[in-house]
């Protein structure tokens, strides 16, 4: 579903004109955008019943560079991790 689609389904569901509806929309994820900040040092951003995002730390490990085959070292890194709610699993069929 593009965001398009999603500001379309929020205009019709709330019966409210597409302008209210994009920027309920948008307002929504800047929302989630400021919280995500609080993620970068470690900690959890929990959405209701929605799911909760985390950070997950990787590991330096070896990789092979796909043009040539050589080994490579890969750094280290974090990544954004998200987990559904069980009532959002149960939504979706899951």
């Amino acid at each position: 579903m593009s965001k398009a689609d999603f500001i379309e389904a929020v205009a019709k569901g709330g019966k409210v004109s597409k302008a209210d509806a994009k920027r309920a929309v948008e307002l929504v994820f800047e929302t989630i955008a400021v919280g995500l900040k609080g993620v970068k040092s470690g900690g959890r951003y929990q959405i209701g019943t929605f799911g909760t995002f985390i950070t997950s730390k990787r590991g330096a490990r070896m990789g092979r560079n796909p043009r040539t085959g050589e080994a490579i070292k890969i750094k280290a890194s974090k990544s954004l991790r998200f987990k559904p709610s069980a009532q959002l699993k149960k939504a979706a069929g899951c």
